[in-house]
C-alpha cells in the first residue's frame, strides 16, 4: 500500500516515531501544475501517520511557505524531526522569492504533538559557511546547496549534530558534493564545522542520514544520474550507502555502494519497525517510461552484511 495522493505529487520524506505511530513528513505539490518540474517552488510539508509503515492516514500539512518577504516565503523543503528536551523539533530547508530560490538555509519549527508546528523566532538557524562550503556561484553549480538537515544527539552526550547536503568550496565543480556538519548545545544556535566527507565525484549528496545498523555506522544518501561527476563510471542515480567508523565518520564516499537495486527509488530513509528490523522507505521517482511518479514506496527490509555493508535483504546471496 504505497502512499499516493490523487491530487498531489509526493517526494522527499522523513520520519519520526512517537512509540505508537510512525509520522511521515514529505514534500508535496499539486498535480494541477501539470509539469512536475515546477513542483519545487510550490512545495509544502505534508504529514501522514501509520502503525505499520504501510497503511497511511493523511493529516493536515505540517508547514507551508511563510508570508511575503521572509527567508522561506517561496517553499519549505526537506528536513528531519527529533525529540528535544521539551518539544519535538523539525529542522527544514527554506528558500525565498527574493533570491529566486537559489540560496538555501535551515530553519526550525517546534511542536508539542507532531501535528501543529510553529516556526522558531531565531530562524533561520543555519546557513553555509564560506570557510569550508561553496556559496552561490552560478558558474560552478545551479544553487547554493545547504539543505536536507539530519539532526541527532551526540553519541557521547555532548550536544547535537546536524548533517546537511552541501558542496565543498574547492575541487572539480561537478563533484564537490559533501556532507556538511554543524554542532549545537541548545538545538537553536548552530556552529558550522568542516564536512564529514571529501569531494568524491557527486555533485551533491542529498537527504543524508546516519544510523547504527547491526552495530555498524552507515551513511545513506541519494543522487540523481545527471548530478554525478564526470569521474564516476556509474551513471545511474538512486539511493547509496557508505560505511563509517562512527556516526560522525569518517565516511569514505569512494567506498559507497547502491543500497537498493530499484533505481527509480529516491530519498531513502531508514526506520526501525516494531520488530526492531531496519526498513528503508523512499519515494518512486520515475516509471518505466521515465515520467515522474511521486508516491511513497512500501518498506524495504535492509541489513548489514560484513564485507558488503548495508544491503537490501535477499540480495546478499
Amino acid at each position: 500500500m504505497t502512499l499516493r495522493l490523487p491530487d498531489h505529487w509526493v517526494w522527499d520524506i522523513w520520519l519520526a516515531d512517537d512509540g505508537e505511530q510512525y509520522h511521515l513528513f514529505f514534500l508535496r505539490a499539486s498535480r494541477a501544475l501539470h509539469d512536475p518540474g515546477r513542483r519545487h517552488h510550490r512545495a509544502s510539508i505534508g504529514h501522514a501517520v501509520s502503525r505499520d509503515l504501510r497503511a497511511w492516514e493523511l493529516l493536515p500539512d505540517a508547514l507551508v511557505a511563510a508570508d511575503h518577504d521572509d527567508w522561506d516565503d517561496l517553499a519549505t523543503w526537506t528536513g528531519s524531526v527529533v525529540r528535544g528536551p521539551q518539544k519535538w523539533m523539525m529542522y527544514y530547508t527554506g528558500v525565498s522569492r527574493g533570491e529566486k530560490g537559489l540560496i538555501q538555509r535551515i530553519g526550525l519549527a517546534t511542536s508539542d504533538d507532531l501535528v501543529t508546528w510553529h516556526r522558531h523566532p531565531a530562524n533561520p538557524v543555519a546557513e553555509a559557511d564560506a570557510r569550508w562550503y561553496e556559496k552561490l556561484d552560478l558558474t560552478s553549480w545551479f544553487d547554493e546547496a545547504w539543505r536536507d538537515p539530519w539532526v541527532f544527539a551526540d553519541p557521547g552526550g555532548d550536544g547535537w549534530h546536524m548533517l546537511v547536503t552541501a558542496r565543498a568550496a574547492t575541487g572539480p565543480a561537478d563533484g564537490r558534493g559533501v556532507i556538511g556538519h554543524l554542532r549545537s548545545h541548545d538545538m537553536v544556535s548552530w556552529e558550522a564545522r568542516p564536512p564529514l566527507t571529501e569531494p568524491s565525484g557527486f555533485g551533491h549528496l542529498e537527504v543524508p542520514q546516519v544510523e547504527i545498523v547491526d552495530g555498524r555506522a552507515v551513511l545513506v544518501f541519494s543522487c540523481m544520474p545527471g548530478e554525478l561527476g564526470a569521474e564516476r563510471t556509474e551513471r545511474a542515480g538512486g539511493v547509496w550507502t557508505a560505511p563509517g567508523a562512527s556516526l560522525l565518520g569518517p565516511y569514505d564516499i569512494r567506498d559507497q555502494a547502491r543500497l537498493v537495486q530499484d533505481r527509480s527509488l529516491y530519498s531513502g530513509r531508514l526506520i526501525r519497525d516494531r520488530d526492531e528490523r531496519w526498513q528503508l522507505l523512499g519515494f518512486v521517482n520515475h516509471g518505466d517510461d521515465g515520467s515522474f511518479v511521486g508516491e511513497v514506496c512500501d518498506p524495504i527490509p535492509v541489513t548489514y552484511i560484513p564485507g558488503r555493508g548495508l544491503v537490501e535483504e535477499g540480495t546478499h546471496g
